[in-house]
C-alpha cells in the first residue's frame, strides 16, 4: 500500500521530462527524420509575417551600442564584474557563440543564438555565460525584437573591446534567432563530457572524426591544460592547427586570435570546481536558469569558478594593451596547479610591477598565468615566428586580429549582401565569396527566347538538369555557402569534382559559352545553367500533359578565380548525393542517413525532398546514368511512375549487396527494376511511405508534378538573397 500523501499522477510519468522514453525508443535504428522537422513555425512566438531584416532597419543602432558599453562597467552585485569591467565575460560569450562554427558542414557557430538552448548552454566550456547572457537580458529587453539574441551577442563582444579600447573591423547583422535545441548538429559521438573519443588514433591530432573541429566533447577549442589535460604545448599546438582549420583560420589568425583574446579578460579558479552545482539545463527550478552555483565564499567576484584555471594573462586585462606578447617572451614560465586543481603556467621571478591587480581584492597584484595554448604561441616553430613579429609590431597584430575576430564571428553570416546595419565594411574579403554584381534585366520575351536556344543546343534534358543542380546543390543554408550564383561550377576547384561529372561538365560548360557568346545581351553563364536546368524541367512536365511554367529569376553574377578560394571550397564537395543516385565510396554512415543530413543543409523539407527525389529519378539524373530507382518506362518526362510502381504489391524486394536491390515481378520472377537504399526507404519507412503514397495516388500526378517544380525553384533559388529581402 502506497503511503505517500501526494497524489496520483495526473500524467503519464516521465513523458515530457525523460527524453529516452520516445515512443521511437523501441526502435533505436529507425530512420529518424526530425532533423528536416526542427525550426517548425509552431515553436515561433514572432509569426509568420515578422520580417528580423526589416525590423533591424528600424534598429536605434547607435543607442543599442551605447547602451551596451555602459553596460560593461555597471558592475551587479548577484555577478560583479572583474575590474568593474564585463569586457572579459562579454568577449567569451561571443567568442564562444562564434567559435563553434566548422567549415566541413558549416553548421555551428554565431547564426542562431543557440547557446541559449542545451546543449551549448550546460557546455563545460560555456561555464558561467549564463550570467554573461543574464546581464544582457535589460538591453534585448528595452530593443526587443530589432535586435536578435544571435546578433547581441556578437555585437555585445564588439562593444567589449571598443570600451577597452580597441578598434573592431566591423560589425553586420542579419543572425535570426531559433527557439529550440538544434537536433542537426553532430556535437561527438561521447557520452561523458570532456571525453576524447572522436580520433581514430588518440596520438595523431589529425585524425579528429570529421565533421568535428572542437578536440573533446563540451570544448569549444583546445584543452586550455593540454591534449587530454597533461601539459604539453608542442602537443598543443598540433591541436591548435588542426582544430583552428577546421574553424576556418590559418596560422597567422589562429595567433591572433589566442593573443587578442587572451588581451583582456581573465580565467577562473579559485575554488573547488567539483563542488558546482548542476548545469542550467539540469538546475532545480529556483535557480531560474542559472547553473554551477559555487556554494564556497561569495560564489562569484574573487571566489568565481569556471574553467578551473585561474589569474589573468596580462598587466592590464581590463584595457587593450600589448602586454600579453612582452610577457610571454621576457619570462620563463613554469607549470603550476590552480587553486581548483587546473595546470596552468606562471612567469618565474616576474617583476612586482608587471603583475596584474586582482580583480576584486583591492591593492593586491596576482601573478599572470597562461595556458598550454598561449605556451604553444612560445615553443611551437611557425606559431613562434608569427608571434615574435607580432610582438615587434603591435600595429600590425591589430590589424589582423581585427579582421581575424570580425572572420570569426562573421564566418557563417554568409555573403555581404546578408549583412545589415551601418558598420558594415565596404570592404568584402575572400572568405565572404565575392559574387560581382549584374546590370542586365531580361524580359519574359528575352527568357522564352533564351529557353529555346538552350532547349535545341544539341544538350539533352538530363545534361541541362545535371548541370543546373550540380550548381545549385552546394548550397549550405548553415553557413549559407555554396549554390548557383556565382557558376563556380566552372572554376577550381568544383569542375574537377567527381561528384560533378568533369567530361559531361566540361561539355556543357562549352556549349553554354558558345550560347553566351551569340547573345546581343550578356547573361551570365550562372544564368543560363539554372535556366537550362529550368527549362528542361519544365519541358519535361508539359510533355506529360500538366502545363506548368518553371519560374526563373534572372540576376545571377559569375565569379572568377580570384575571387574564389579554392582551398575553402573544397569542404563543400559532394561525397554522395542521394538525388542522383550516387556515392563516391561505401560509407560506415547509411546512404539514406547522409540523405536526410543533406537535404537539411538545402533547407529541404521531408515532402519537398520526397517529390525530388521522385522527380530527379524519372528524369533520368543520375550520376554516370544507372538505372537504379529510375522506376519507370518513360524517362525523361515528369511523372509519378516511381511512387507508383514502388508502392506496387506485383514487385517483390530482394537485396543484392548492401546498397543494391533488384525488384522482381512476384509471377514472373523477373526482374524489372533496380534500385538503392535511399529508393526503397521512402518505401520502407513509415512516414515516408505515407508521402510516397500520397503522391503515388491518381489525384495526386499534377500536385507531385507541381510539388516537384517549387521544390526544384527553392533549391535553384537557394542563394538568391536579393530575392528574399
Amino acid at each position: 500500500m502506497e503511503n505517500s500523501k501526494k497524489g496520483k499522477c495526473p500524467v503519464m510519468h516521465g513523458a515530457n521530462t525523460d527524453t529516452k522514453s520516445s515512443v521511437m525508443s523501441w526502435w533505436p535504428q529507425a530512420l529518424n527524420l526530425d532533423i528536416l522537422h526542427q525550426h517548425d513555425n509552431k515553436t515561433n512566438p514572432l509569426g509568420a509575417d515578422f520580417n528580423y531584416r526589416e525590423e533591424f532597419k528600424k534598429l536605434d543602432y547607435e543607442g543599442l551600442k551605447e547602451d551596451l558599453k555602459k553596460l560593461m562597467t555597471d558592475s551587479q552585485d548577484w555577478w560583479p564584474a572583474d575590474w568593474g569591467h564585463y569586457g572579459g565575460l562579454m568577449i567569451r560569450m561571443a567568442w564562444h557563440s562564434a567559435g563553434t562554427y566548422r567549415t566541413a558542414d558549416g553548421r555551428g557557430g554565431s547564426n542562431t543564438g543557440n547557446q541559449r538552448f542545451a546543449p551549448l548552454n550546460s557546455w563545460p566550456d560555456n561555464v558561467n555565460l549564463d550570467k554573461a547572457r543574464r546581464l544582457l537580458w535589460p538591453v534585448k529587453k528595452k530593443y526587443g525584437n530589432k535586435i536578435s539574441w544571435a546578433d547581441l551577442f556578437i555585437l555585445a563582444g564588439n562593444m567589449a573591446y571598443e570600451s577597452m579600447g580597441f578598434k573592431t573591423f566591423g560589425f553586420g547583422g542579419g543572425r535570426e534567432d531559433i527557439w529550440h535545441p538544434e537536433k542537426d548538429i553532430y556535437w561527438g559521438a561521447e557520452k561523458e563530457w570532456l571525453g576524447k573519443d572522436r580520433y581514430s588514433n588518440k596520438e595523431d591530432e589529425e585524425s579528429l572524426e570529421n565533421p568535428l573541429a572542437a578536440v573533446q566533447m563540451g570544448l569549444i577549442y583546445v584543452n586550455p591544460e593540454g591534449v587530454d589535460g597533461k601539459p604539453d604545448p608542442l602537443k598543443t599546438a598540433q591541436a591548435m592547427r588542426v582544430t583552428f582549420k577546421r574553424m576556418a583560420m590559418d596560422d597567422e589568425e589562429t595567433v591572433a586570435l589566442t593573443a587578442g583574446g587572451h588581451t583582456v579578460g581573465k580565467t577562473h579558479g579559485n575554488g573547488d570546481a567539483s563542488i558546482l552545482g548542476p548545469k542550467p539545463e539540469e538546475a532545480e527550478l529556483e535557480e531560474q536558469g542559472f547553473g554551477w552555483k559555487n556554494p564556497k565564499g561569495k560564489g562569484n567576484a574573487e571566489h568565481t569558478v569556471s574553467s578551473g584555471l585561474e589569474g589573468a594573462w596580462t598587466t592590464h586585462p581590463d584595457k587593450w594593451n600589448n602586454t600579453y606578447f612582452y610577457l610571454l617572451f621576457t619570462y620563463d614560465w613554469e607549470l603550476k596547479k590552480s587553486p581548483a586543481g587546473a595546470w596552468q603556467w606562471e612567469p618565474i621571478n616576474i617583476k612586482e610591477e608587471d603583475k596584474p591587480f586582482d580583480a576584486h581584492v583591492q591593492g593586491v597584484r596576482r601573478n599572470p598565468m597562461m595556458t598550454d595554448a598561449d605556451m604553444a604561441l612560445k615553443i611551437d616553430p611557425e606559431y613562434r615566428k608569427i608571434s615574435e613579429r607580432f610582438y615587434k609590431d603591435p600595429e600590425h597584430f591589430a590589424k589582423v586580429f581585427a579582421k581575424a575576430w570580425y572572420k570569426l564571428t562573421h564566418r557563417d553570416l554568409g555573403p555581404i549582401s546578408r549583412y545589415l546595419g551601418p558598420d558594415v565594411p565596404k570592404e568584402e574579403l575572400i572568405w565572404q565569396d565575392p559574387i560581382p554584381a549584374v546590370n542586365y534585366s531580361l524580359t519574359e520575351q528575352e527568357i522564352e527566347e533564351l529557353k529555346a536556344k538552350l532547349l535545341s543546343c544539341g544538350l539533352t534534358m538530363s545534361e541541362l538538369i545535371n548541370t543546373a543542380w550540380d550548381s545549385a546543390r552546394t548550397f549550405r543554408c548553415s553557413d549559407y555557402r555554396g549554390g548557383a550564383n556565382g557558376a563556380r561550377i566552372r572554376l577550381a576547384p568544383q569542375k574537377d569534382w567527381e561528384g560533378n561529372e568533369p567530361k559531361r561538365l566540361e561539355k556543357v560548360l562549352k556549349k553554354l559559352t558558345e550560347i553566351q557568346s551569340g547573345l546581343s545581351k550578356k547573361v551570365s553563364i550562372a544564368d543560363l545553367i539554372v535556366l537550362g536546368g529550368s527549362a528542361a524541367v519544365e519541358k519535361a512536365a508539359n510533355e506529360t500533359g500538366v502545363k506548368i511554367k518553371v519560374p526563373f529569376n534572372p540576376g545571377r553574377g559569375d565569379a572568377t578565380a580570384e575571387m574564389t578560394d579554392v582551398e575553402s571550397f573544397e569542404v563543400l564537395e559532394p561525397l554522395h548525393d542521394g538525388y542522383r543516385n550516387w556515392l563516391k565510396k561505401d560509407y560506415a554512415v547509411k546512404p539514406e542517413e547522409m540523405l536526410l543530413d543533406r537535404t537539411q543543409l538545402m533547407g529541404l523539407t521531408a515532402p519537398e525532398m520526397t517529390a525530388l527525389i521522385g522527380g530527379m529519378r524519372v528524369l533520368g539524373t543520375n550520376h554516370g546514368g544507372t538505372k537504379h530507382g529510375v522506376l519507370t518506362e518513360r524517362e525523361g518526362l515528369l511523372t509519378n511512375d516511381i511512387f507508383v510502381n514502388l508502392t506496387d504489391m506485383k514487385y517483390n524486394w530482394k537485396p543484392v549487396s548492401d546498397n543494391l536491390y533488384n525488384i522482381v515481378d512476384r509471377k514472373t520472377g523477373q526482374t524489372k527494376y533496380t534500385a538503392t537504399r535511399v529508393d526503397l526507404v521512402f518505401g520502407s519507412n513509415s512516414v515516408l511511405r505515407a508521402y510516397a503514397e500520397f503522391y503515388a495516388q491518381d489525384d495526386n500526378k499534377e500536385k507531385f508534378v507541381k510539388d516537384f517544380v517549387n521544390a526544384w525553384v527553392k533549391v535553384m533559388n537557394a542563394d538568391r538573397f536579393d530575392l528574399k529581402k
